[in-house]
């Protein structure tokens, strides 16, 4: 930037996509980096079961295939800023999206690091943006709980 210090962003938002990402970049201003994650980061591996029945059905995740330089540029933008907000939409889809994030960039557990709106506009994102909370182990577990059985039942036949 001429004439001046370049301005440095102190959040770092992570949504689902790029279009998102522009958008809600555009609403939210300088001081907030906005990178997409590109939908799921983990899955349960395809060449096996990935559920681990004999340990309460834990699931046994991996980083999907192709989505290394995206989470390294997430991981390096993380690293850059003070504070990091996962705005993946608000469903439990989402809510798996955010938590597996949060896992993969150290965030805090109690972190209040969820941003959720149900609309893509100037005001919804910004009054989002005033009430994060923490991410919702319950839907999350919901995801999973619905993947663990698609999985199970989906393997065997």
């Amino acid at each position: 930037m001429r004439g001046g210090k370049q301005p440095v962003a102190d959040s770092l938002v992570i949504v689902e996509s790029p279009a998102k990402a522009k958008t809600i970049g555009k609403y939210l201003g300088k001081q907030y980096i906005v990178k997409a994650s590109m939908g799921h980061i983990r899955d349960l591996p395809k060449s096996q079961i990935g559920v681990e029945i004999e340990k309460g059905f834990e699931p046994k995740y991996i980083t999907i295939r192709g989505k290394g330089s995206v989470l390294k540029e997430l991981k390096e933008a993380s690293r850059k800023v003070k504070k990091v907000y996962l705005a993946a939409d608000p469903d439990r889809e989402g809510e798996a999206i955010a938590w597996h994030l949060a896992h993969y960039l150290e965030l805090d557990d109690d972190e209040k690091c969820r941003v959720v709106f149900n609309e893509i506009t100037k005001q919804a994102v910004q009054e989002a943006f005033k009430s994060p909370r923490k991410i919702n182990l319950d839907l999350v577990n919901a995801q999973q709980a619905r993947r663990i059985l698609d999985r199970l039942v989906g393997y065997k036949i």
